[in-house]
């Protein structure tokens, strides 16, 4: 009999928490999730799913104006923002019956509440004190957002899916791939739209070419970016929010969205009074088996800060259950090498391996394959839209160690490329796959000359 009441309290009901205790339970294990907001996390209620759901909406106009050059006569057209936001609601209200329920079967007790740590192996909600043998932290990260003049004014990711009206006039401040991407929301769905970001180019650590290649796209789309800036105030009038910048250039809109990043979520947890030591930004410092300075207590996903990305979470959580519960099998260590991502904006990127830059510094001689084009489509669409598909490549070894695309559908394109490239095709084995035609996805394997060494 054990001397607590749970083997594993996990804090958090976002993807990597519901994986972990799920798989434990499944294990026989008895396990408790508390969650004082909504279940599924980030992900599930405001970022991948619901924002996926917008950029395909964003989308349409695109469409209708695309369908004349096959033949299509379409309509007045006009676009209902209540419809797409309630609709998006009813969709996350559905996937957290889902948690719930995926939860509930598995044996693991649900409760509801914000939780903090009172000791090694004790947690506490709403006045209740639980033992456990390991607490998992796994409450992800929360918008930030910097402070100027005026900056109560703004709206964060957090609350840009529930607006009551859609903006007529809108400013995205930040260069990551959610400011990026909501950027091209906003234009999509009909807005005036303005990118203010401080470096010269957004999407920092992307391959250059790529960022560079998908800017210029985005810009062709009515995207307005305004770099090498910053907000230096917001000021409420009756028609608008006046904006200046730090060129001293004004802009009027109705909605400023601060997409400036985002930071673990450690507020109220109490880490402090128990020694769990965090580091930059907050973050949870942990271990390769991500163990915490306190040996009982464990974190994972965004709040420790590693790859802010759901599927990393996920499999840091199968990871961390094997490790902890499954002692006869080998142990487990997180690979983060080769991890495919997407970026949503129009068009989509996708990447997985290493940039062309990360490459050079790593390799004493790399082979560039790089193609851009005119999708088939759009030579009777009318789009002026062009796609990249780029291959990096150690010339000493043949290994493709990077692939990059610019381009519609880019994400469903990289899942089978990071398999092959999990796997370590070379470039030959690639040249050897016979491609899909008429697709765009064959330049993959149809690059035969250098871009550049």
């Amino acid at each position: 009999m054990s001397r607590f009441d749970f083997d594993l309290f996990v804090i958090g009901a976002g993807s990597g928490g519901v994986r972990a205790a799920r798989t434990a339970a499944g294990l026989g294990k008895k396990v408790a999730v508390a969650e004082g907001r909504f279940l599924g996390g980030t992900c599930v209620n405001i970022g991948c799913v619901p924002k996926k759901l917008f950029s395909y909406g964003s989308h349409f106009h695109e469409e209708f104006e695309q369908a004349a050059g096959f033949g299509w006569s379409v309509g007045a057209q006009s676009f209902d923002w209540p419809t797409l936001r309630d609709n998006k609601t009813k969709e996350i209200e559905r996937l957290n019956g889902i948690y719930h329920n995926l939860l509930v079967n598995s044996g693991v007790e649900l409760v509801e509440g914000y939780a903090s740590v009172k000791g090694a192996n004790e947690v506490e909600v709403d006045g209740k004190t639980y033992t456990t043998e390991y607490i998992l932290i796994a409450t992800g990260a929360k918008p930030f957002t910097p402070e100027f003049p005026g900056s109560e004014h703004t709206v964060s990711s957090d609350e840009v899916f529930y607006l009551e009206e859609f903006p007529k006039r809108t400013l995205v401040l930040g260069g990551g791939y959610i400011a990026v991407e909501f950027a091209g929301i906003f234009q999509g769905l009909g807005a005036e739209s303005h990118l203010v970001y401080r470096g010269e180019l957004p999407l920092r650590g992307f391959d250059e070419e790529v960022r560079q290649f998908a800017c210029d796209e985005i810009r062709k789309k009515g995207v307005n970016f305004h770099l090498e800036v910053n907000i230096q105030q917001v000021e409420k009038q009756d028609s608008g929010l006046l904006v200046t910048l730090t060129d001293g250039s004004q802009l009027e809109v109705d909605l400023v969205l601060c997409a400036t990043g985002r930071v673990p979520n450690i507020d109220g947890l109490g880490l402090e009074t128990v020694g769990v030591e965090t580091g930059r930004g907050g973050a949870i410092q942990v271990s390769e088996g991500f163990q915490t300075s306190v040996p009982s207590i464990y974190a994972l996903g965004d709040v420790i800060n590693r790859m802010q990305l759901t599927p990393v979470a996920l499999a840091e959580a199968m990871v961390l259950v094997n490790n902890l519960f499954q002692p006869e099998l080998p142990t487990k260590t997180m690979d983060y090498s080769n991890i495919p991502t997407a970026v949503f904006c129009h068009p989509n990127i996708a990447t997985v391996g290493l940039t062309e830059e990360q490459a050079r510094e790593q390799f004493d001689q790399v082979a560039i394959y790089s193609a851009s084009f005119r999708p088939l489509k759009h030579t009777l669409s009318g789009s002026e839209e062009r796609h990249l598909m780029k291959l990096v490549v150690d010339a000493t070894s043949d290994k493709v160690v990077g692939a990059h695309m610019v381009g519609q559908d880019a994400g469903e394109v990289m899942q089978g490329i990071g398999v092959a490239i999990k796997a370590g095709a070379t470039k030959a084995m690639f040249d050897s796959t016979i491609g899909i035609h008429p697709t765009g996805a064959e330049e993959f394997v149809t690059m035969r000359t250098v871009t550049r060494n």
